[in-house]
């Protein structure tokens, strides 16, 4: 009797370990499928967006997100209004009293992979008289608490010319915690700055030098404006605020070297979860964001144009105040917020050879300004802004045959009338010559931003 029931309790136990031998193999088999299944769905994924030939960017990234290939390669262009705010109450109790201390305009374009960040003095008169302003007609006082954001969207708008209706506020923990998350920048600090405000807690104290700022030391590059002894930025840098500006855009960029490094990818998570700690979004979808990023992997940080909005500060009913200048304005808008796309054009050297052996029994009478453009290499960034292809390659050969170094040429938004842009303070006869060589165009003075001696701008009058 005893030998049956071990037989039978033997049998049990064997059935259970082929019971569970069954269960683990249908697991593994599961597992595998699963595996197999996602291998298969990547792959076929990965294919669609690496067979993407229209446009560029990470298909690693455009996969692993899930993101659809027909609408990624459609995105356009995004302007976003940056602010950084303040306390006004310098960290008394509540209520707090915010305001927005950084103004900035930051732009970016996938299918050109064109950058642009454009800087907003805070100061800036947005009321209606001049004559009766006070301290509340400065654009930083708009913010408000984050009361009234549409209406700070609405001035810079109005500033600017440019349709922005997306927006982030960002707390000055964020910058500490995505610099010290990074392992700190490091920077060119352009002068000594020493400041101390007991009612902040400010405690600035930094040396001119390239150096490694930490999350704290950033802050205070970036909210530095003057020294205890009101001394501030060198004139020739930008004086104060503007001083600040030019320094905030030129860290930015420093910034995003360090942030697109392929070392600081594993820290991916982390500093989304300190953005989303620090930032608050104004009309911004995050899903949308997404299919940005595969762009931005193959973003090149030199593409970062930056400027400011220009103009001069005046005293008006006792109260400093900014006045931006409406048609330098809109000129800086222009060359920052233009889409443009770029082909390199052959060198000085070879376009005068070229010229040189076609023309070797040709002698022509010179301008000066010729002369001057063929000794110096005046370099020509032009774009067209008509809907005509051929009037780019007409005044291309143009200006080549007149001697100037076309370095930069495509295509832009359309305009009437073209546009002769002295980005470097070239002689006026050269501008004067540009356009008697193209029989079209105005001369204006425009930043040096584009790293050309002018632009010029192709319009319907050309």
């Amino acid at each position: 009797m005893k030998k049956e029931l071990q037989a039978k309790e033997n049998m049990k136990k064997r059935r259970k370990k082929i019971k569970i031998k069954k269960i683990i193999r249908l697991i593994i088999f599961l597992v595998l499928a699963v595996i197999i299944g996602y291998a298969v769905w990547f792959g076929c994924n990965y294919f669609k967006h690496a067979s993407q030939t229209e446009v560029e960017y990470d298909p690693l990234s455009a996969t692993a997100l899930g993101l659809d290939p027909e609408k990624l390669k459609n995105m356009e262009r995004i302007n976003i209004l940056v602010v950084g705010e303040s306390d006004a109450n310098q960290g008394l109790p509540d209520p707090a009293y915010y305001l927005a201390d950084t103004i900035m305009v930051l732009s970016y374009n996938p299918q050109t992979q064109q950058a642009a960040i454009l800087s907003i003095p805070r100061d800036t008169f947005v009321g209606k008289n001049k004559s009766k302003a006070t301290a509340s007609d400065k654009i930083n006082t708009i913010y408000r608490n984050k009361t009234k954001m549409d209406n700070l969207i609405n001035a810079v708008n109005d500033l600017t010319g440019l349709e922005i209706d997306k927006c982030i506020t960002v707390d000055t923990g964020a910058i500490r915690e995505i610099i010290d998350a990074i392992g700190g920048v490091t920077f060119n600090v352009p002068i000594d700055m020493d400041y101390d405000d007991d009612s902040q807690d400010l405690y600035i104290h930094l040396k001119a030098g390239e150096q490694l700022l930490d999350g704290e030391k950033a802050e205070h590059l970036l909210r530095f404006r003057h020294n205890n002894d009101y001394s501030s930025y060198p004139s020739e840098y930008g004086d104060n605020d503007i001083g600040r500006m030019r320094t905030q855009r030129e860290f930015l960029q420093e910034v995003a070297k360090q942030l697109l490094k392929i070392e600081n990818a594993p820290k991916a998570v982390n500093l989304m979860e300190i953005v989303f700690k620090n930032v608050e979004a104004h009309n911004i979808d995050l899903e949308t964001m997404k299919y940005y990023i595969p762009y931005i992997f193959k973003f090149d940080t030199q593409n970062i144009q930056s400027d400011f909005v220009p103009g001069q500060t005046e005293k008006v009913n006792g109260v400093w105040l900014y006045i931006a200048d409406k048609e330098d304005t809109k000129q800086v808008v222009e060359d920052l917020f233009t889409d443009k796309v770029y082909e390199e054009e052959q060198s000085a050297e070879t376009t005068q050879e070229t010229t040189e052996n076609t023309n070797t029994n040709t002698v022509e009478k010179e301008t000066t300004a010729q002369v001057e453009s063929k000794e110096e290499k005046i370099t020509i960034e032009l774009l067209n802004g008509t809907k005509n292809k051929d009037s780019l390659t007409k005044a291309k050969n143009q200006l080549k045959e007149a001697g100037y170094d076309v370095i930069k040429s495509g295509e832009t938004s359309s305009t009437a009338k073209t546009t002769i842009i002295n980005r470097t303070n070239k002689d006026a006869s050269v501008g004067k010559d540009l356009k008697e060589k193209l029989g079209a165009g105005s001369v204006t003075k425009g930043s040096d931003n584009s790293k050309v001696d002018f632009t010029i701008i192709i319009g319907e009058d050309y």
